[in-house]
């Protein structure tokens, strides 16, 4: 039974919470979560979804298989344009095509390149396909990247989309065609499996993380009449369809209706998460950090060390108002890589700034670029998604994967620095190549990297005086001639550690706090902190009688750069400090609230 039409006229109703959740959604368009009258067609849907839908390779890829990590090289960007938000996918079609091609599902392509010029969008490394749709929301529905033997033979995989919106489940079958690369689906029993691809985020070497709607929806009593799947068996089928290894999952969070990982969480690089961060007790924060102290309790990165954490603070409505008290459900961790750029949502200068800033310091020499999805005919983030959910990515043909574990800050100044990275091309590495400076912008020196065992190529940067930066990159050459740098960004972006000076002041429990950012402040203001070692500690913000006004953290702050935020505007205008104290030290500065 083909629904398209039916579901193309339906009216998009249904209120949520409160407040901003109340306001009617603009353009008529589509929310990511169920309409009423969708789910009025879940159950006549299903039933005949394996009859009626039937598309790619519907057994396993068999032999070692790879998921992509979304950080690596890609080669073309894919989008629907639905003419609802033409602003903002103009804003990113001319971010993206200055990295890739760009391919756009459309029904009219002239209209859509009409919409760009007026836009002041050029029409270069554009590519248009003419097929239905029934939403923008393609990062659920599209197919995901994958490799046979880590870098060779491009393939995508595909799983049944968790909506009643048929032209949508196609459209990866249309990608597929387009790029003349095989897929694989998830379609037909016993391996039908519904999953979407905002709950999936990979770390290009065999785990993924997901939230546990993906049990959920495979469990007994599911709308979808799949075949009844308990864990292990989804777990199976992740290995044989993904080649994921270890699948992390999550319980969902309260106020996310959706409960996508792509809306609070982000792997950065292989070890790094970002987090996003809610104002004490508020909305979804307390289980965000309950799932994200079950990852750090029971995982490691693939480098056998705890996953790095960087936390993003969400902004609250124009009224203050955050998803538990009916606002929507912003996020700045819903951003997207493409190449060398980073594509982020955007709200309101006063929390975007520090948002931005934290981005641009996780990740140096990209070009992070700020699309705002909260503006009134373009208010994208009322239909509970953001950049990552209208955007999607597929791989290179002829990728070379480059994977490094950064060197840590050190106290050793008379040894050499190890660098060892695997260095993968499916024609062979005939050289690798280490570029280390102790200036940020260079110049570099170049040192030839010795190949070990299998894929293993190291060198050595010289040890270092205390007190020193050494930035560093690595570069592979294959043998067919393709040269690739990791980080993707370098030599304008790089890795970096500190020489540190055992004998400083405070020795090894050495706290610093960086200056207070933005200041003056008046919105989200950002505390940065650097620690030789994970300590006991507080940091309060206090007014100028010395008042502890807010606990911004209690208790350990870890090794390394960490971030913490408050929230300006909830105090009078005035001079505060900042202070952090310690076992072995107190520290003050100075920020003004305007």
């Amino acid at each position: 039974m083909k629904l398209s039409l039916l579901i193309l006229t339906f009216c998009v109703t249904g209120s949520l919470f409160a407040q901003e959740k109340n306001a009617p959604l603009e353009n008529n368009a589509l929310p990511k979560y169920l309409t009423e009258d969708e789910k009025l067609i879940m159950s006549e849907y299903y039933q005949n979804y394996q009859s009626e839908i039937n598309r790619g390779i519907e057994t396993p890829p068999g032999g070692s298989i790879r998921c992509a990590a979304e950080w690596e090289e890609v080669q073309t960007l894919v989008i629907t344009w639905t003419g609802q938000y033409n602003t903002i996918q103009s804003q990113i079609v001319d971010a993206a095509q200055e990295e890739c091609r760009v391919l756009i599902a459309c029904t009219d392509s002239n209209s859509v390149k009409t919409a760009l010029s007026g836009n002041g969008v050029p029409d270069e490394n554009l590519d248009f396909l003419e097929v239905p749709y029934n939403s923008i929301w393609i990062r659920d529905y599209a197919s995901n990247t994958m490799y046979r033997n880590d870098v060779d033979s491009l393939f995508v995989v595909d799983w049944i989309y968790n909506r009643p919106r048929p032209d949508d489940d196609l459209m990866s079958e249309a990608h597929a065609a387009w790029h003349n690369i095989p897929i694989y689906s998830t379609t037909q029993a016993p391996t039908d499996l519904v999953n979407t691809g905002g709950n999936w985020m990979s770390d290009g070497h065999g785990t993924a993380f997901a939230s546990e709607l993906i049990l959920e929806e495979n469990e007994a009593g599911n709308p979808y009449f799949v075949t009844v799947k308990d864990e292990v068996e989804i777990d199976d089928m992740m290995s044989d369809y993904m080649g994921i290894s270890r699948y992390i999952k999550m319980p969902v969070l309260p106020y996310d209706e959706i409960h996508h990982i792509d809306m609070h969480m982000k792997l950065l690089d292989e070890e790094t998460l970002l987090v996003s961060e809610y104002p004490t007790g508020a909305a979804d924060g307390p289980q965000i950090e309950a799932n994200l102290q079950y990852v750090l309790s029971n995982f490691n990165s693939m480098f056998g060390t705890p996953y790095k954490v960087i936390r993003i603070t969400v902004p609250p409505s124009t009224g203050g108002a955050y998803p538990d008290n009916g606002g929507y459900y912003r996020t700045y961790a819903n951003n997207v890589f493409i190449n060398k750029t980073v594509l982020v949502p955007t709200y309101r200068t006063e929390y975007d700034t520090t948002a931005i800033r934290t981005l641009e310091e996780a990740l140096p020499g990209y070009n992070v670029v700020g699309i705002d999805v909260d503006n009134n005919g373009q208010n994208l983030i009322q239909l509970s998604g953001a950049i990552h959910c209208i955007t999607q990515t597929i791989g290179v043909a002829d990728p070379m994967l480059i994977t490094h574990q950064p060197l840590d800050d050190t106290f050793d100044d008379v040894n050499p620095y190890m660098v060892n990275a695997d260095v993968e091309h499916r024609s062979g590495i005939v050289s690798a190549s280490l570029y280390w400076s102790t200036a940020a912008g260079g110049p570099y020196t170049s040192i030839a990297m010795t190949v070990g065992s299998g894929d293993s190529w190291s060198a050595n940067i010289p040890a270092q005086t205390a007190g020193t930066t050494v930035y560093y990159y690595v570069e592979g050459v294959a043998t067919s001639g393709k040269t690739q740098v990791r980080p993707i960004v370098a030599p304008e972006g790089h890795w970096e550690f500190d020489v540190l000076d055992v004998l400083g002041i405070d020795e090894l429990n050495n706290v610093t706090m960086s200056e207070v950012f933005p200041n003056p402040a008046s919105a989200i203001t950002c505390v940065p902190v650097s620690s030789n070692s994970a300590q006991e500690g507080s940091i309060t913000l206090r007014d100028i009688t010395g008042k502890v006004i807010q606990i911004i953290h209690e208790g350990t702050i870890p090794m390394g750069e960490s971030k913490y935020f408050f929230l300006a505007h909830e105090y009078a205008a005035g001079s505060y400090f900042v202070v952090i104290e310690t076992a072995e030290s107190s520290i003050t500065k100075k920020v003004m609230i305007r």
